[in-house]
């Protein structure tokens, strides 16, 4: 129905990978007995490996381990590791397991439990006419604790008693902000038509992501396939890469900060106190963040921030002239070498055909030198204010790079 989205099916994929072992499909069904049996039919016929993640829990929509045993033809069994998991984890939460949640306890005749440290829903490893059948709990959580804890150390295990030298597949993330995903694959240019590694762009939530993926003997291989591309990368687009891999914007505001002995403070209205939220996501941040206030109202904005009342009267709240003054007046009133402000207008509504819906000015005062941008973001309210943030943060690393 739309409601959930699969993220186990990613973190799956890039654990996989790391033991070379290619997640070549992914299918999604509903909590359908029969629409469960025929995926895992079709499965079997393609792959050697058949993974199913979720309906191992107590209710009647779970019919993940009553599917895998008719389409085996294998009868359910109570398994004794599996009803000692979920009697131990309602212990640990004080309660007394009813006879209702014991239905987690079965498996698939043959099959052998794989624990769930921080559920009660073990899941099921069972190796079957050539092919290995393995059962997950749905919850992210779980499904990534029981993946990590017991499923790849089995198959890392029979992978070596095989003697299969598998190659690794590895990716590597450079991060890119101010420029289109036109201009970044531009930039790249034949570095587009590499195979090993590969080279492809993708654009997600104000940034364009460079990935890099190859396929190696092992992860220290792979770096050094890495090295001579990363190397040309950097030369055509350095002005612009703020990251790798888990790098995020707000992580790299706060080094360069940190490096400069720099304080930080911050004036948000439209943002609703997103950019201070995410720049104290960092752990740390208190070494250069002194603190912010969302000025909404006008009131505020005049009291706290010190903005004259005639530039809103002149110019309007969202105007580059209120911009500057919120950044003037917080970097003053805290005493910061660096103050932001940030006004616009979120939407849906508020909007005129001068001002319309996703306009934002941002403001830098640094030590007295002040910068303001205009930005027209389109979306919905959530998105107009992550961009804001997004562009406020990267303004405020151009400047503290430069």
């Amino acid at each position: 129905m739309g409601h959930l989205i699969n993220t186990n099916g990613a973190f799956l994929a890039r654990e996989l990978a790391d033991l070379g072992i290619e997640l070549s499909r992914q299918v999604v069904v509903g909590d359908d007995l029969e629409s469960i049996r025929e995926a895992i039919r079709e499965a079997s016929l393609r792959a050697d490996l058949i993974i199913i993640g979720g309906g191992l829990g107590p209710t009647e929509d779970d019919l993940s381990r009553e599917a895998l045993a008719q389409t085996l033809g294998l009868p359910l069994v109570e398994n004794l590791e599996a009803r000692e998991n979920l009697e131990s984890y309602s212990w640990r939460r004080g309660t007394k397991p009813s006879p209702r949640v014991y239905k987690q306890a079965l498996l698939p005749r043959g099959a052998e439990a794989l624990p769930n440290p921080v559920g009660a829903a073990s899941g099921a490893y069972l190796e079957h006419e050539g092919k290995i059948y393995v059962l997950l709990p749905g919850p992210s959580q779980e499904f990534a604790a029981v993946v990590k804890e017991e499923l790849l150390p089995r198959l890392n295990k029979l992978l070596q008693a095989r003697g299969e030298k598998r190659a690794v597949i590895t990716s590597r993330i450079i991060k890119v902000m101010g420029l289109p995903e036109a201009a970044v694959a531009s930039a790249l240019g034949e570095l587009l038509q590499s195979c090993n590694p590969a080279v492809v762009t993708l654009v997600t939530k104000g940034e364009v992501h460079i990935k890099l993926t190859a396929r190696a003997s092992d992860h220290e291989e792979a770096r050094r396939l890495f090295a001579p591309l990363e190397e040309i990368i950097h030369q055509r687009l350095k002005d612009h890469i703020f990251g790798y891999d888990q790098d995020t914007l707000e992580e790299a505001v706060g080094k360069l900060l940190r490096e400069k002995g720099m304080t930080l403070a911050t004036a948000e209205s439209c943002t609703g106190g997103l950019l201070g939220h995410r720049i104290t996501n960092v752990p740390g941040s208190s070494d250069y963040f002194l603190g912010g206030i969302v000025a909404y109202s006008n009131e505020v904005k005049i009291k706290f921030l010190g903005v004259p009342l005639e530039l809103i009267q002149i110019y309007g709240a969202v105007s580059p002239q209120v911009a500057e003054a919120m950044a003037k007046g917080m970097r003053e009133k805290f005493s910061a070498h660096v103050g932001i402000g940030i006004t616009g207008i979120a939407g849906p509504t508020g909007g005129t055909e001068e001002k319309p819906v996703g306009l934002v000015y941002m403001g830098i005062d640094c030590q007295g030198k002040v910068q303001v941008e205009k930005r027209n973001f389109v979306g919905d309210r959530e998105n107009i204010k992550w961009h804001a943030s997004q562009y406020a943060l990267y303004l405020l690393w151009r400047h503290l790079k430069s």
